[in-house]
Order: C-alpha cells, then structure tokens, then sequence
C-alpha cells in the first residue's frame, strides 16, 4: 500500500505552521512565525497569539498545498496538533482540522505536540524503536524511551523551568531581543565561560531529573550585582555571563544524558540510537557536547536539520501517518487539550491541575 499522503498542522504556541508529508517525504513545509507581534512584550502572549493563528491558519494551509502541488482531494488524512499548548492557539488548529475533515471526508488525527518532536527522527533518519530522546525545549524538557508511536517511558525530565524558558529568561534579564535562545547562543560565540561561577543543579542527586530555576536565579543575581558595582553591564559582561550560561545548561544536560544512557543500554536495544529535538536541538553547544558523548558512548547520535527542531507542522503530518497506520483515527469529539503527558503511567513532573498532569 503507498504511504499515505496527510496534512498536518501546529498552532500550539507562537508559530501557524502547515505541511504535507508523504511515508518520509516532506512535500511542503510552511512555517508563519509571530516574532514580531510578541517583541514589544518580553515573551508570548495567548491571546495576541491564538487571533493570529486564526488569521493564519488558512493561508498556511492553501501555501503548503500549493508548494505541494496537490488539490484538497489528494491529501488522504488531517493531522493536527491537539495539545499541548496554549489553548487558544491549539483550539484555532483544532477546529480548522475538523473543518477540514468534515468537508472532506477525510480522516482527522489529534497528535501529541510532545510526540511530533519524539518522533522526528524517523522522519529524518528512520531512526527504529527503541531509540532514547531528548525532547528540550521553550516548555518541554525529558528523556524518553521511545518505543512507538505512542508508547513512550519517561526516565527523568525538568521539575521547574525547561531550558528554552531559561534561556529566554536570560535574554530579558540581559536586555538581548526575544526569542532568548539564538540570542544568548550569539552572544556567548564571544565570551569566556570560565569568567563566572555558574551552578550545576541536581549533578549531586541520583537520576535524571533536572532543574533550571536556581541556575537563572544565580545569573540574576551575578547581573544585580555587576550593575551595583560598575554602574550598568559591560558588551563583555553579557557575552561572558551568556557563554557561562550556556556552558552550565550543557554540562547538566551531557551529565544527565549520560545517565539515561545507561539506563536505556541496559535494555540492551538491537540498534542503540540518540535523539535530541525541540527548540533548544538548535544550539550548537549543547548539540556539540551531546554527539562528543555519543561518540564516546558508541551509540548513534542523530538531530533533526533546524528548521525541523522548532515547531513544525511536518513533525505533526509524520505523527499522523503512524498513527493512521496504526489505526488511531480521532473523531469530531477531538478537544484541544492544554496539558497532554506522554507517559501517562509515570507522577506528572510539573503538578497537576484539574484538566490533568501538566507534563
């Protein structure tokens, strides 16, 4: 049978995104940020975030056919991501794929936004289960076993900020444009990590669990008092605290990748593999430091290309064609979902409210 051809969209958070994916084939790749509707707010807002989707949406979707060369008719399944999110902006892509799929006759599919990133590289690299992942990004940091479309254990993930929320929380701390993360990446090329003393949180606690909150904290700190003794922050002052920064968030992320390794090889996998993806996949320090300890490791180190580590809707259209084929087709009951675990049978990292664990 061919590889179904589905379209897939992302609205979870600050980018309209659409795309058409055919088995592993990226037919078209639409990505509409919203950078420059959120700059004068130091970060995200939900509600300017969610109308924007609702103005995008379609346009995404008539761009992504179009470079696809492919009518409505010829897409076999919508797939689309249906938490979890900010809720309005997940809610926008949720009833543009029912519409879609009503009209059609088409078969809808709620993916997991955690799951589209999880399952990357198969896309990318037809990585075969089971593979251990790194999913780091603005929200979302753990490690997983990946063992299907949606069979995923988690070994240990961030109990308060993930990296990519560190990281943008420097750059506003520092003065340096949103979003955070390429920002401190450039600012740190030429700095001296060794010039400040930055944490390593929970290196001395068992496990794989992690923390970012006491690591910003120190770096608040370190800025405060700079200003009270200089009178304001130096250009070499930022570049040396983002290159200290960024050192700290990669020494804990190698050290606990370390140890989930070792986790995941004592299953003893017939083709031992490790995957980052998400946001913070892009920084290429942190990438650097996680292939140096594959390489030592002996275990194949794979990364999605960039524009696949931030979010994407082919990630969504890929997740929607295993779930096809698996035979998990949501209905017109799909509800966008604000907090969406995928280990279901692990305690939520994050608490719990009353829709669910957050993560």
């Amino acid at each position: 049978m061919a590889d179904p051809t589905i379209l897939g969209l992302e609205s979870s958070c600050d980018d309209t995104a659409a795309a058409i994916v055919r088995g592993r084939e990226i037919l078209s790749s639409v990505v509409m940020g919203q950078s420059e509707l959120h700059a004068a707010f130091g970060g995200v807002v939900p509600e300017i975030a969610a109308r924007a989707h609702a103005e995008k949406l379609d346009l995404a979707v008539e761009q992504a056919l179009e470079e696809a060369g492919l009518g409505t008719r010829e897409v076999d399944a919508i797939a689309v991501t249906a938490g979890p999110g900010l809720i309005g902006g997940v809610l926008s892509g949720v009833m543009m794929a029912k519409g879609l799929a009503s009209a059609l006759g088409k078969p809808l599919i709620g993916v997991n936004h955690l799951a589209g990133h999880a399952l990357t590289p198969r896309l990318t690299d037809g990585l075969c289960y089971p593979y251990l992942m790194l999913l780091v990004s603005g929200g979302h940091c753990q490690f997983l076993i990946v063992r299907g479309a949606e069979d995923f254990s988690r070994l240990g993930g961030t109990i308060d900020d993930a990296p990519g929320e560190a990281f943008d929380k420097t750059a506003r701390l520092l003065g340096l444009p949103q979003p955070g993360g390429p920002q401190v990446e450039a600012a740190a090329r030429g700095g001296e990590a060794a010039r400040f003393a930055f944490p390593r949180p929970l290196l001395d606690r068992e496990g794989c669990d992690m923390s970012f909150s006491g690591l910003k904290t120190a770096l608040l700190r370190l800025r405060d008092r700079l200003v009270a003794e200089q009178g304001g922050l130096h250009p070499a002052d930022v570049a040396d605290i983002c290159a200290g920064f960024q050192a700290a968030v990669r020494d804990v992320l190698v050290e606990k990748t370390r140890r989930a390794l070792a986790a995941y090889l004592a299953e003893r996998p017939e083709q031992p593999a490790f995957a980052i993806a998400g946001g913070v996949a892009a920084n290429g320090a942190i990438r650097s430091g996680l292939e140096s300890l594959c390489d030592r490791t002996g275990v194949r180190f794979t990364a999605p290309p960039l524009p696949l580590c931030t979010d994407n809707a082919a990630m969504i259209a890929y997740a929607g064609g295993e779930l096809l084929g698996a035979g998990q087709v949501s209905d017109m009951t799909l509800a966008a979902r604000p907090r969406w675990p995928l280990d279901r049978s692990a305690a939520p990292m994050l608490g719990s409210g009353r829709k669910g664990a957050k993560a």
